[in-house]
């Protein structure tokens, strides 16, 4: 073998061995057998033997890490070897892509400035995007940013992820909306539904959309079990039983990576989450804030854990802790730490890497590696918490960031998210406060899967295509199928259902276009109607409008109460004419004093006017079943067990509730 096809690993070979670094490989053991599309904006192309290779460092020569007839094991390895210390640093945050006059990158538009800057400076090399705009546009967006990747010394192309964004609800850091893409029912809807092969559909089809936009990376599935009631992301989770949520996170990984049990070329890196205990919050409030940091799965830890089975088996690329201390909790006769789980060696190197033999990227959620201020933990009226008050370092707030850093790595983490703080990180690796072959390690992890999607041949996309690929009229119609499959029908009193086309109906909570359309008349009193249809949402309550997940997120009951203007409506209508309640399950409603008073209720996890209404009419068939238990009241609530699933002896609507209607 000649010298310059020899791997450079000097700077890594006294620490971790190139053995040691391809044996850790979670993805293709082998090169490309024939010829990629290779793609350049300012690097040149070489030609080797009839072939193309990209000149990611412009040296003229082909080096190992450019040439893709190598495996990515042995390509990262070759890169790592390449990489000062900068770039090292700079691989291991997960930045925000920087939105043009937007709050925490939610814009119409990058600002390129700041993304230069993150590049050149700080050489970071992933982001996660909050764009929402059309499929063309947020192509050209993101092919701009890789341009600016790829004139960087050795042209590392960029990791876009993004969170959740083919679905209904929409939080600001926790969940994108739908513009643009097919929209589906949100996690437990798709657990209502039960369908794998569905599952698996839908993770097919987002990943052509993801990827056709330049996204390469899903911060999902979200494994958590729903065990308490009032924590407000339960909708984005598959249910309370661990069965249910291992066998729909395997189908989703499999979706979305493209392959039984690892990342492909076309796929987009799972990112599953949050290991581990998460849906477990005391009176459901959430980790993000100072006062939902702790949680308590207790007896059911181990079901919390085996939720992650089925995706940890289909090899997600990775896997993010989640937020809250786990308290009362041993592993092995070992006390789980006071710290959140990113710092938690127990949790992440003995448990997920030793135990599950886990090889992928753990990737910390965002933040925990920042300050939580006075105005994070006790916001006011005049000093509410802002984006950049945003800090999660529970359990660690009396170290300094740079010992949280050294922390989290020596716990197992491989990249921390929503930082680009990479001084204090740089100055524990110059100074041997974390030793280089650590580091080396996490990089090769966090470089690898780039090379398995080819963002080293091309990390462009064709912005006219994205407009095709994105939102295609067959995806769009397997999308509605499942908003209306997925419904579950609690209730059909004296066979109500179905109502008839030309009927008369007056509405609360729904556009009167979509019941037009539907062949509906729409009249202006509840007495002169044939039925009614109330839409709503499950009750809430604002406790911590300071906050600023507090202030967007659902806290407190989850009973219907007079003033609430949903219930008022339904209680008007229901004394004059068969009234439906279709209700959104954001989070698990008692429905004690509306069963009495609604007609039908039909439940949803993330359905459009059009497609409660086809249910209604008889023109699709609800065909979910409740994943989750609903309770009968809130003193149930507040008596069970936030970490124990579906513990309530005795609920209104147990779990696998649900009518069928011929």
């Amino acid at each position: 073998m000649s010298a310059r096809w020899r791997f450079r690993v000097t700077g890594i070979r006294s620490a971790l061995s190139l053995a040691f670094l391809l044996s850790t490989s979670p993805v293709f053991a082998e090169g490309l057998a024939h010829q990629p599309l290779v793609v350049t904006k300012s690097k040149a192309i070489l030609k080797v033997q009839g072939l193309q290779f990209r000149d990611a460092d412009g040296d003229g020569a082909l080096s190992p890490f450019e040439d893709w007839r190598l495996p990515p094991s042995a390509r990262a390895a070759d890169l790592v070897g390449r990489m000062t210390a900068e770039e090292k640093v700079g691989t291991l945050v997960h930045s925000t892509m920087p939105g043009l006059g937007g709050m925490l990158g939610r814009a119409n538009n990058y600002d390129f400035d700041q993304v230069r800057a993150l590049i050149e400076d700080k050489k970071v090399t992933s982001f996660i995007t909050r764009l929402g705009i059309a499929p063309a546009a947020f192509a050209e967006q993101n092919n701009r940013a890789q341009a600016l990747a790829e004139a960087s010394r050795l042209g590392i192309p960029l990791t876009i992820s993004t969170d959740p964004r083919n679905h209904f609800q929409y939080v600001l850091g926790a969940g994108e909306s739908a513009q643009g893409t097919t929209q589906w029912p949100e996690a437990l809807g798709f657990a209502a539904l039960g369908d794998l092969e569905r599952m698996k559909q839908f993770g097919a089809i987002a990943r052509r959309e993801y990827r056709a936009v330049g996204m390469h990376m899903a911060l999902s599935p979200q494994l958590d079990l729903l065990t308490e009631p009032r924590w407000p992301r339960g909708v984005a989770s598959f249910g309370s039983d661990a069965r249910v949520v291992s066998d729909m996170g395997r189908a989703y990984v499999e979706g979305f990576q493209g392959g039984k049990t690892a990342l492909s070329r076309d796929g987009v890196l799972t990112v599953a989450k949050h290991w581990v205990g998460y849906g477990a919050q005391p009176e459901g409030f959430d980790g993000h804030n100072f006062y939902g940091r702790f949680a308590e799965p207790g007896a059911a830890f181990d079901q919390h854990v085996d939720g992650f089975r089925g995706a940890l088996e289909a090899g997600t690329g990775g896997i993010m802790p989640a937020y809250p201390i786990v308290r009362n909790v041993t592993v092995n006769g070992q006390p789980v730490e006071q710290v959140g789980p990113g710092f938690s060696k127990l949790l992440l190197t003995n448990l997920l890497r030793g135990e599950f033999g886990f090889k992928g990227l753990i990737l910390s959620d965002w933040a925990i590696t920042l300050n939580c201020s006075e105005r994070c933990a006790a916001p006011t009226a005049e000093q509410p918490q802002r984006p950049q008050d945003i800090g999660t370092s529970w359990g660690v707030e009396n170290l300094s960031v740079k010992e949280r850093y050294v922390l989290g790595l020596q716990a197992g983490i491989d990249q921390f998210g929503g930082t680009d703080d990479v001084g204090p990180l740089l100055e524990a690796l110059r100074s041997g406060t974390v030793e280089a072959g650590r580091v080396d390690e996490s990089v090769m992890r966090i470089l690898e899967p780039k090379f398995v999607m080819g963002l080293f041949e091309n990390p462009y996309v064709d912005p006219a295509m994205a407009g095709q690929i994105v939102g295609a009229a067959q995806d769009v119609a397997l999308a509605e199928l499942t908003q209306r499959e997925a419904q579950v029908l609690l209730k059909n009193d004296h066979g109500a259902l179905p109502f008839k086309r030309g009927a008369k109906v007056w509405l609360f909570g729904m556009d009167p276009e979509a019941a037009q359309s539907a062949g509906l008349v729409v009249v202006d009193k509840a007495e002169q109607a044939d039925f009614a249809i109330i839409r709503a949402e499950s009750p809430s309550e604002m406790l911590h409008p300071h906050h600023f997940f507090g202030s967007r997120q659902k806290e407190g009951r989850l009973d219907f109460r007079d003033g609430d203007p949903a219930y008022d409506a339904l209680k008007a209508a229901s004394a004059k004419v068969p009234t439906v309640l279709a209700i959104f399950l954001d989070r698990p409603a008692v429905l004690t004093n509306v069963n009495d008073k609604a007609a039908v209720i039909l439940a949803n996890c993330g359905a459009s006017d059009a497609a409660v209404l086809d249910v209604l009419l008889g023109r699709a068939k609800a065909r979910g079943k409740l994943p989750l238990q609903l309770p009968r009241s809130m003193d149930q609530v507040v008596a069970q067990h936030p970490g124990l699933p579906d513990d309530i002896a005795d609920p209104l609507f147990p779990r696998g509730a649900g009518l069928l209607v011929d």
